[in-house]
């Protein structure tokens, strides 16, 4: 059985009216679940995904079910990041969604994406060094309904709706997907199988989309889309899901979440959430001026990167939930200024840097990656804020943070169309004392650091400092 699964890239890109600045997400009652302990402890990763391939395929009418990726083509980009990627710590490749995604064994569970045998696909990757992720959530449901959940006397269709939990659209129909609901007997079995599944498959990283929709069967952009099984089962299952791959030692990444109540659910039970829209057609767009300084009740709480990485700042830190901005394709922005920022804005926030560029589109552009120094807040577990969490306050083009050494990074963003001169005094960052100033991106010794920082920035553009005693 297929799961489609595509981008909702072209209705995510309309805009609400009802927009007021930093509108927040309601809270609500939730149940008291078990803590799972100890769940961020891992380092941000740094990846290659299908993303741009399947985006730019379905904007040239491929259909989902026409859609594949085959071994040849994941030889190619395999090889590609094994050379050029991951000396400079970029050790995975991941698929997305879009193309088929089947189940061809008796476990139900997903074996093939496309063409690739997934077993195959890890077998390429381990023999260059590399990782796998997958696309998939364990609240989908692949399998036809006869299919045994291991260790239970239950079936896959024990598991779809049977008036377990009250929904809130009772009328609806479910679009694209069939939903475990937590509450029914056989769901935490079947959430473990699924993560003992890819466990066995060495696969370690699973990106879950579609979190929204099972919560609440709402999307701000479409409307209404499921059943909606509440906050109660949609905390419930994270708490299952997080369990479990806190079991096999699996990254979970959170994908399309309403992030109610301050993200209270997916900061406890997540390792990463998604905390913008989707990539979609890139570029300065995504990253900086789709519906700039505008935040809304429901995902996506903010419709670009900077806004996102701003308002969700205060809920992100060093043993946190990381903030994930989406994939990053270089060859979509329009200066070497902007592709700076948006490297630049991921590793400050302490998100991970995910390329989606292809090796027949990234041209020369490699070097923006692999830039070691700015690479070093990754492999330090770097995570900065911005001066201010406020979307319309001048203060946000400000990040800073402090290195496990006790250095100092300091970003200044300047998200106008013009070059801008932009100061911040140290004082204010809570730094004092003698430094020295290091511009991470043009590699130069700037001397003593003096008490405010001035910087003549290009349109689009930044500077990153680092001070060390």
């Amino acid at each position: 059985m297929n799961i489609i699964t595509m981008a909702v890239g072209a209705v995510l890109l309309a805009s609400c009216s009802d927009t007021i600045e930093m509108r927040r997400p309601p809270v609500y009652e939730l149940p008291e679940l078990p803590v799972v302990e100890d769940i961020h402890t891992y380092k941000v990763p740094l990846y290659w995904s299908i993303y741009e391939y399947c985006y730019t395929q379905e904007q040239a009418g491929v259909s989902n079910s026409d859609m594949d990726f085959t071994p040849e083509q994941w030889d190619e980009v395999i090889d590609w990041v094994a050379r050029e990627l991951k000396p400079y710590g970029y050790d995975m490749v991941c698929t997305d969604g879009f193309i088929p995604m089947e189940a061809k064994d008796a476990s139900g569970y997903m074996t093939h994406y496309g063409s690739m045998s997934l077993k195959d696909l890890v077998a390429k990757c381990k023999a260059k060094g590399l990782r796998v992720g997958v696309y998939d959530n364990p609240l989908w449901i692949h399998g036809p309904r006869e299919t045994k959940i291991e260790g239970t006397d239950y079936t896959f269709g024990n598991l779809y709706y049977n008036g377990s939990v009250d929904i809130l659209n009772p009328s609806a129909e479910n679009m694209w997907f069939n939903w475990v609901v937590a509450e029914n007997p056989g769901a935490r079995e079947y959430i473990d199988g699924f993560f003992r599944h890819y466990a066995e498959l060495g696969i370690d990283y699973i990106r879950m989309d579609f979190l929204s929709w099972y919560e609440d069967g709402k999307d701000r952009n479409i409307g209404v889309v499921g059943h909606g099984y509440g906050h109660e089962s949609y905390a419930r299952a994270l708490n299952y899901i997080a369990e479990s791959a806190k079991k096999y030692g699996i990254f979970t990444s959170l994908v399309m979440p309403h992030l109610y109540g301050d993200a209270a659910v997916e900061s406890k039970y997540g390792n990463m959430v998604r905390i913008v829209a989707d990539t979609a057609g890139g570029g300065w767009w995504h990253c900086s001026s789709c519906d700039r300084g505008k935040s809304y009740t429901t995902w996506p709480n903010c419709m670009n990167m900077f806004d996102g990485f701003t308002y969700w700042s205060h809920i992100a830190g060093r043993g946190k939930v990381i903030l994930d901005g989406d994939f990053i394709r270089l060859n979509t922005f329009g200066s070497d200024a902007e592709r700076e920022t948006v490297v630049s804005l991921q590793l400050m926030a302490g998100g991970p840097v995910t390329v989606s560029d292809r090796p027949s589109t990234i041209g020369n552009l490699v070097s923006f990656y692999t830039n070691t120094e700015m690479l070093a807040l990754n492999a330090d577990r770097f995570v900065g804020k911005p001066l201010s969490d406020k979307l319309n306050d001048a203060n946000n083009r400000i990040w800073y943070g402090t290195m496990s050494d006790g250095s100092h990074v300091i970003g200044l963003f300047n998200r106008d169309d013009s070059a801008a001169s932009i100061s911040v005094n140290l004082s204010d960052l809570g730094i004092s004392g003698e430094w020295n100033m290091r511009d991470l991106w043009r590699h130069a010794d700037e001397g003593k650091a003096p008490a405010t920082i001035t910087a003549q920035i290009p349109a689009h553009g930044c500077k990153i400092i680092k001070l060390t005693k």
